[in-house]
């Protein structure tokens, strides 16, 4: 990898059967990225996320983070699914939830340690949590869980954080907040996120991507009608930046 390059996938391609989820992907992360990836349903964003976090092994292609195998690596990336699925009745407490996180770290027979609870209530700190770390998971609102989720990320101290969808389950009230985070999280790691939402990604991220089994990324933050249209299929409307931001509609 060259210096700098955080994740680095070289003409990597998967298959479900006789489906092509990520048709020769080529995509180069560098340190303290915000990259917000666009695209449609079935376009193989959780694919391509999975991929980089070693869940999925490509069949054709190389893949490197942080200078390793994503097996190698795994204990410095932090990742938030898109679902997360619990029992909201099971009485396991947010600080609980959050040190499992630890892990990758830690090792799953060694028990919590002091160091362990230390960590887990600085990044509850971070997400602005730590007053609910004794309060049952399943009692917070969706914002909060999502939170919460993204803490268990922090706390094992990654250098990368991918996020699925993090805001398909956060009322559109706490969205901004959230997103606000994520500006102070970029000053020390790098990011990646997958979402549906074209118009936040294209306000708060540094550069975007747009999949749909193939991957459109020119390393920038700027996106252009063709490309979209490549992507979704159909004409789309771009968000465009300036002094006032503003709607470029094509005509169709």
């Amino acid at each position: 990898m060259t210096t700098g390059d955080i994740v680095r996938l070289e003409h990597v391609w998967v298959n479900y059967g006789h489906t092509v989820a990520l048709e020769d992907i080529n995509l180069s992360v560098k340190e303290h990225d915000f990259l917000g990836i666009i695209g449609p349903n079935g376009g193989g964003k959780s694919t391509l996320l999975k991929v980089i976090l070693g869940l999925v092994q490509p069949d054709r292609g190389t893949v490197a983070v942080l200078g390793n195998s994503p097996e190698k690596s795994r204990n410095k990336i932090g990742y938030v699914p898109q679902y997360s699925n619990f029992d909201h009745n099971f009485p396991v407490s947010v600080l609980e939830v959050v040190m499992m996180g630890r892990y990758g770290r830690a090792g799953v027979l060694r028990p919590y340690g002091k160091s362990d609870r230390q960590a887990a209530a600085r990044a509850l700190e971070r997400v602005s949590m730590l007053a609910h770390s004794g309060s049952q998971i399943g009692q917070l609102s969706s914002g909060q869980q999502q939170r919460v989720f993204i803490a268990r990320a922090l706390v094992s101290e990654p250098e990368l954080l991918l996020l699925d969808e993090p805001t398909a389950s956060v009322d559109t009230a706490m969205q901004t907040d959230f997103y606000e985070l994520l500006e102070q999280l970029k000053k020390e790691m790098t990011i990646v996120m997958v979402s549906h939402d074209i118009g936040a990604v294209s306000i708060f991220v540094d550069k975007i991507a747009c999949m749909n089994v193939q991957l459109f990324y020119h390393g920038s933050k700027e996106i252009t009608p063709e490309i979209l249209e490549a992507t979704y299929k159909c004409p789309v409307q771009l968000i465009a930046h300036g002094e006032i931001p503003h709607r470029v509609l094509r005509e169709h």
